[in-house]
């Protein structure tokens, strides 16, 4: 997942790290295809999307080389770990590239380490080939949490630690993606997600260790303009 940084970053640069996503409990079918269209238009590296419109975006998106990469066990992290594989396995089965799955939280904090392990092993194996996120939801945890579950997110075998869902207190900071990557040494894949709303935003992640970014204002962000509001 190691990849080199260019010295002057531009805003057409930041497509390819980026996970176009679309999240929210009301979009309708055609919101999913403007995303699928926007994703086509500006090489984005993937959309990002519940699972219930994985087989949509693997239609349209299908021949393009733009990833479809959806959310299991999202926002909560809560469920038992059978039903996070089974969406897993679901999705991949109906297209899906890249899963990004939410750890049990409440497991990590009772230091349950064999839970948080087991569970993110079980997607691992339900993800079959496709790519592994783990979101560890940083902004509901203490800096010696980010490290232990960083690690742990590394030792199940998944490609990627990702720092939040976007639905919590706060999404990525710096500083915890830093932390995230010195965890995790220079070789396995960071995703910074939430609150990344600017090129500069998306700039300073990449800079302090992301090599993926999730946010749903990708086209603004490639094209230099701030996004309000939203993941």
């Amino acid at each position: 997942m190691k990849s080199e940084i260019k010295d002057n970053l531009e805003p057409a640069d930041m497509a390819a790290y980026i996970d176009h996503t679309l999240l929210k409990a009301d979009a309708r079918g055609e919101d999913i295809d403007a995303l699928c269209g926007e994703a086509k238009e500006y090489r984005f590296c993937s959309v990002c999307v519940n699972t219930t419109w994985v087989g949509r975006c693997a239609a349209n998106l299908r021949g393009t080389g733009v990833n479809v990469c959806c959310v299991v066990g999202f926002p909560l992290g809560a469920m038992v770990s059978a039903a996070k594989a089974f969406e897993a396995q679901t999705a991949v089965a109906e297209g899906a590239t890249e899963v990004d799955m939410v750890i049990n939280i409440g497991a990590l904090k009772d230091r349950d380490l064999a839970l948080v392990e087991g569970d993110i092993r079980g997607v691992k194996k339900a993800c079959g080939k496709a790519l592994l996120k783990v979101i560890i939801e940083t902004a509901l945890l203490t800096t010696e949490e980010i490290v232990l579950a960083s690690e742990i997110v590394k030792k199940a075998g998944a490609d990627f630690v990702k720092t939040s869902t976007g639905f919590s207190t706060h999404g990525a900071t710096v500083e915890h993606v830093a932390l995230m990557r010195k965890t995790v040494g220079p070789d396995m894949g960071v995703k910074a997600a939430g609150g990344v709303r600017t090129f500069e935003d998306a700039v300073a992640m990449i800079k302090a260790g992301a090599t993926r970014l999730g946010t749903s204002g990708g086209v603004k962000i490639v094209q230099g303009k701030t996004i309000e509001s939203g993941y």
